[in-house]
């Protein structure tokens, strides 16, 4: 197997798979315990914890790690670049790098998927986050308000 191959697994420790419907109430789980803590700080609950996620697992675009359920990622593939939706380890696994391995898996996927471009946003309260994209090379696009959001969009061009 390939290390491309790999990627787009996960790793041994932490291999990713699709998730199943029995997955929703996990990846709902993870999602609220991995946003939770930004309710107070953004005066709102974040769009994640609001998102369909049983319609999300039905078309396929979530993909989870760990038994039971400790990350995940939500993606959508547009014909020019892969969204990624969110992004969610349970704050139980935290410091274990898997955050690294589940935007691996992104980048992966999207080359699997031959798509040249990653993009996402985060919300402009989620300062963590704002350091952590430019480390795995994504580049700050804009700073938009849409609605009630405030949101930093980011993308990550790939090449060979």
């Amino acid at each position: 197997m390939t290390d491309r191959a790999n990627a787009a697994e996960g790793t041994a420790t932490h291999p990713l798979r699709l998730a199943e419907a029995a997955d929703v109430p996990a990846v709902k789980a993870v999602t609220d315990a991995a946003y939770h803590h930004y309710i107070e700080r953004i005066g709102r609950v974040p769009a994640p914890m609001e998102s369909d996620h049983a319609a999300n697992v039905a078309a396929g675009r979530v993909h989870v790690t760990g038994d039971p359920v400790v990350g995940l990622v939500v993606l959508y593939a547009h014909e020019d670049h892969l969204y990624l939706d969110n992004i969610a380890v349970h704050p139980d696994a935290a410091g274990q790098g898997l955050g690294r391995v589940l935007l691996e898996f992104v980048e992966a996927h999207a080359r699997a998927l031959g798509l040249p471009e990653i993009r996402l946003y985060t919300n402009a309260m989620m300062w963590e986050n704002q350091k952590i994209y430019p480390r795995f090379g994504y580049d700050f696009v804009e700073r938009r308000v849409e609605g009630v959001y405030d949101r930093f969009h980011y993308r990550k061009r790939l090449t060979d």
